[in-house]
C-alpha cells in the first residue's frame, strides 16, 4: 500500500476513514468527506497511533495500516493459523494469545501477531482438550476457549518467566550476550544536520559500549557493520538467532523544532497494561543513568509496540540520546568524551538490571572501575 497523509484522496483514504469512524475516533460530522484525507482524518490517526503506541506522526504508513486492520478483528470473526508467507496480524490474534496464557499455555508475548510460539500452544491446547490438533483457531476452538475458565489472571505470565529468567542469570555481566543495534548506516543517515549523522553517532556509541562490555566478560554482539543498513525485522532475527539476553537499539533524534531536546527510552508495552517488565525495567535504568550522568533533558520512558519490540524474543529497550536538530545537544554528540559518558550509563543500567537492587549505588555514581571490581570480587 502507498503511504496515506493529510491532502491525499482516493478509496484507500475512504477505508480509512471507514476503520477510524467504527472506533469512534473519527466524528460523525466528518463523515461527510467521502475519500479525503483532511485534519480531522490525522487527528484521529495521531489518537489511534498513541494508543496503540505507534510513532504518532499521523501518517498510515504500512505499521499503522496493519494495526489499523487488525482493530477490525474479535476472536472468531475469522480462522487463525500461523503463515510464513502471509502472517496474520489482529485484535482477534492478541485476544487468543491473552486466552491461552489465561488457561496456563505459554504463547509467547502478547503482540497480536500469529507466530511459531502462538502456534505450538494453540496446538497443546487442542490437545489436552480432545480438539482437532490442527494449529488453526477456528469456531470450535474459539468455542472451547471461551468454555473454559481461565487457572490464572493478571501478572501476565510470559512477563513473570522474563523476570525469572533475569533473576535465575545471577548479578555478574560475564557471560550474559547481549546484541547493540546501532541504527540506520550505510546509505540511511538518519538524522542528518550540519554534517553530523545520527547512524555515524550511533555506530561509535555501539563500537565504544562493545568494548566496555567485553572488558566486563560480557558477549557483545554489533547488528550490523558501519556501511549496513538492515531491516528491523533483520535487526530482530539477527538478536533471535544469536539466543541473546537483551537487545539494545541506540538512535538519536531531529524534530522540525530546533528546541527540542533530550533523551528517552522505549521498551514493549501496548498503553493498557501490556508491558514487557525487564524491558520497562531496563529503559527505566538507562533513563535514570543517562539523565543524571550527561544532564541531557528527561523525557521519560515509554511503551511502545514498534516491530523491534514484537518481532525479538528477549527483552529490548530503544534509546533515543539527544536531538541532532537541537545545536546544545548535536555539540555535545560530536564530542567522543561525551560519547564515552553515554557508553559508560549504559553499561552501568545493565549492571543495575541484573543486581536486582542488590548491592547498589545511588544512580549515577557507579563507575565503569565500580563494575570491573564487582565482576573480579563475584569470580574470587
Amino acid at each position: 500500500m502507498r503511504v496515506l497523509r493529510r491532502g491525499d484522496t482516493g478509496p484507500e483514504v475512504a477505508e480509512i476513514r471507514s476503520m477510524l469512524s467504527a472506533l469512534d475516533l473519527l466524528p460523525a460530522e466528518a463523515n461527510g468527506h467521502g475519500s479525503f484525507f483532511d485534519l480531522a482524518v490525522e487527528h484521529a490517526v495521531r489518537a489511534f497511533q498513541q494508543q496503540r503506541g505507534l510513532i504518532t506522526d499521523g501518517v498510515v504508513g504500512p505499521a499503522t495500516y496493519r494495526a489499523l486492520r487488525g482493530s477490525t478483528y474479535h476472536l472468531g470473526s475469522r480462522p487463525l493459523g500461523y503463515s510464513v508467507s502471509t502472517p496474520v496480524h489482529g485484535d482477534d490474534v492478541f485476544a487468543l494469545q491473552e486466552r491461552l496464557t489465561e488457561l496456563g499455555y505459554d504463547a509467547g508475548r502478547p503482540d497480536g501477531g500469529f507466530g511459531p510460539q502462538t502456534e505450538r500452544a494453540l496446538k497443546n491446547f487442542q490437545r489436552d482438550y480432545g480438539l482437532v490438533v490442527d494449529g488453526i483457531c477456528g469456531p470450535g476452538t474459539v468455542r472451547a476457549l471461551r468454555q473454559l475458565s481461565p487457572r490464572a489472571r493478571g501478572g501476565r505470565p510470559v512477563f513473570l518467566r522474563e523476570q525469572e529468567h533475569l533473576r535465575r542469570a545471577g548479578p555478574r555481566l560475564r557471560g550474559k550476550r547481549i546484541v547493540i543495534d546501532p541504527g540506520h548506516g550505510g546509505p540511511d543517515l538518519g538524522v542528518s544536520v550540519n554534517g553530523v549523522n545520527e547512524s555515524d553517532i550511533a555506530w561509535d556509541l555501539a563500537r565504544r559500549l562493545e568494548g566496555r562490555m567485553k572488558a566486563t566478560g560480557m558477549e557483545a554482539l554489533v547488528s550490523r557493520g558501519p556501511d549496513h543498513s538492515p531491516s528491523e525485522l533483520q535487526r530482530a532475527q539477527f538478536a533471535n538467532d544469536a539466543g541473546a539476553d537483551l537487545f539494545l537499539s541506540l538512535h538519536s533524534d531531529g524534530n522540525r523544532s530546533p528546541q527540542a531536546q533530550g533523551v528517552a527510552s522505549f521498551h514493549f508495552g501496548t498503553g493498557n497494561g501490556t508491558t514487557s517488565t525487564v524491558g520497562e525495567l531496563l529503559a527505566g535504568y538507562i533513563q535514570r543513568e543517562l539523565a543524571a550522568r550527561t544532564s541531557l533533558l528527561d523525557c521519560r520512558t515509554h511503551p511502545k509496540t514498534w516491530d523491534i519490540f514484537t518481532r525479538t524474543r528477549c527483552p529490548a529497550v530503544r534509546v533515543e540520546i539527544g536531538y541532532l536538530t537541537n545545536g546544545q545537544d548535536r555539540a555535545r554528540l560530536s564530542d567522543p568524551a561525551f560519547r564515552d559518558v553515554v557508553a559508560e550509563g549504559v553499561l552501568i543500567a545493565v549492571k543495575r538490571l541484573y543486581l536486582l537492587g542488590e548491592n547498589d549505588q545511588p544512580t549515577g555514581t557507579f563507575t565503569f572501575a565500580d563494575v570491573l571490581a564487582h565482576e573480579l570480587l563475584r569470580a574470587e
